[in-house]
């Protein structure tokens, strides 16, 4: 891959005990390109939320990154100072968590805090941030985005939510999206709708998108690529059909086969 906006090599990250070391990630390698999306697909505790807290720096002690490089943009954002990496999350990088309403402030309004993510990062003053909010909000297709900008997170469905949040990571324009498992909390006719969104805002943005799921399912629909990650090493990585089509690996193949309805070989799409 020419020039990846995003470049993880051998990223390695360990949990410190009193007794003994756990290694969560275990020398994990991959880029993506910009405006690609790249799904992070396996089981629970397999070790994709901790990839994406490392790639943030937001790792919180015993965990820490033990070895290995990430290069964004050009910059390895282990080497940054921690001011540098602020200047960077939210704005060249933003998260979308699982849980919209933990991610969340329960006693801000939701404009104020799309407002925020703008003034934090010096791209609007309050006026105009406030402005941008009620605009971000009808980009994710929020009814009556005035009106909903003064509301509480508690007074909007969990489906909206999960929009307010997807319109904070989108506020400053990031080249690179990670979403952790955005669509686990909802039910299934809210999720079909959460993916239409981010593949319309993908497009429409050209954001590169770390997909984190642990649903083959939606890797089919939205990614580009597959990453598949057991016990925190990548097993098996490359174009989503040819995954599909031909898995190797054993881990792989038990994953597809959970999905309902779904066949392993060329009976898939070509």
């Amino acid at each position: 891959m020419a020039d990846p906006l995003l470049d993880v090599q051998h990223l390695t990250v360990a949990f410190e005990g009193t007794r003994s070391t756990v290694t969560a990630v275990d020398a994990v390698t991959f880029q993506i390109a910009p405006g690609e999306t790249l799904g992070l697909v396996g089981e629970s505790g397999s070790g994709k939320s901790v990839t994406a807290f490392a790639i943030l720096r937001l790792l919180q002690p015993p965990g820490r990154v033990a070895a290995g490089r990430i290069m964004f943009e050009g910059r390895d954002l282990l080497a940054l100072p921690e001011r540098d990496m602020r200047r960077i999350r939210g704005a060249r990088i933003s998260l979308i968590f699982q849980e919209p309403m933990t991610a969340l402030n329960p006693v801000m309004r939701v404009g104020d805090q799309i407002a925020e993510a703008l003034t934090v990062h010096g791209r609007a003053g309050a006026r105009e941030a406030r402005k941008r909010a009620v605009e971000l909000l009808n980009a994710v297709h929020i009814p009556d985005a005035a009106r909903r900008a003064r509301d509480y997170p508690h007074q909007l469905s969990g489906g909206m939510r999960q929009r307010v949040t997807i319109a904070i990571a989108l506020a400053c324009h990031p080249a690179l999206v990670i979403a952790d498992e955005p669509t686990t909390a909802l039910d299934v006719t809210i999720q079909a709708q959460v993916l239409d969104l981010l593949r319309e805002l993908r497009a429409q943005y050209n954001l590169a998108l770390l997909l984190i799921t642990h649903d083959f399912g939606v890797i089919a629909e939205m990614a580009d690529r597959v990453a598949v990650m057991h016990r925190g090493a990548l097993v098996e990585q490359g174009p989503v059909r040819q995954i599909l089509r031909a898995p190797v690996h054993d881990y792989t193949r038990s994953l597809l086969a959970a999905v309902p309805g779904a066949r392993t070989g060329p009976p898939f799409p070509q």
